[in-house]
């Protein structure tokens, strides 16, 4: 059986965007307990330019890389990072990432993509701080209040990830008529 030279670029595309999410997990800036990177950057963009299945995609063989022992997670890889208190914001990655695919499939506008980017956005923190509450209180049995957590996991990186979504847009707007060509031209 033969594939079809689109097949081939978007698995390409699909591995390059989860060699950006593995660098991204490593140009941080360490703060206690989750530390603030360029992932969301990578994965938003992988989102508003592949679209919600290959964005998912590559978002999980990022995922799948790191928990098979390859250390691609800020602080390394394995079964056991699932245990971490950040863990949430890396599920939350993909399901943001499919999120902003889905809404970024329906028009390629900079104001769909600052929407994609700020749905991703509502994703990666819900399920981090969902998580960030849990494996604190109930796993590593150090007691954090829902205020805390707010301080710790949300308000220190939200300015930060706000003004992402929005160069994400513009980013995304540039580029996506180039990979939609190259797709087109099979």
């Amino acid at each position: 059986m033969q594939m079809k030279k689109s097949d081939v670029r978007g698995m390409v595309l699909c591995g390059l965007f989860a060699a950006l999410i593995a660098a991204g997990a490593f140009m941080k800036i360490p703060i206690p307990y989750v530390p603030f990177t360029l992932q969301f950057l990578f994965t938003n963009l992988a989102g508003l330019l592949l679209g919600k299945k290959k964005g998912l995609i590559s978002v999980c063989l990022y995922i799948f890389i790191g928990l098979a022992g390859i250390p691609v997670f800020t602080q390394g890889g394995g079964l056991g990072y699932i245990f971490q208190p950040s863990f949430g914001y890396i599920i939350g990655f993909a399901v943001g990432t499919w999120l902003a695919g889905l809404i970024a499939e329906r028009g390629d506008t900079i104001k769909s993509y600052i929407l994609a980017g700020f749905a991703d956005f509502a994703a990666v923190f819900a399920f981090g701080l969902v998580y960030f509450y849990l494996i604190m209180n109930f796993y590593l049995h150090k007691p954090i209040g829902i205020w805390k957590t707010l301080m710790v996991g949300f308000f220190t990186f939200a300015p930060g990830d706000i003004l992402i979504v929005i160069v994400c847009a513009f980013i995304a707007k540039r580029l996506y008529p180039f990979i939609k060509k190259s797709n087109a031209a099979v």
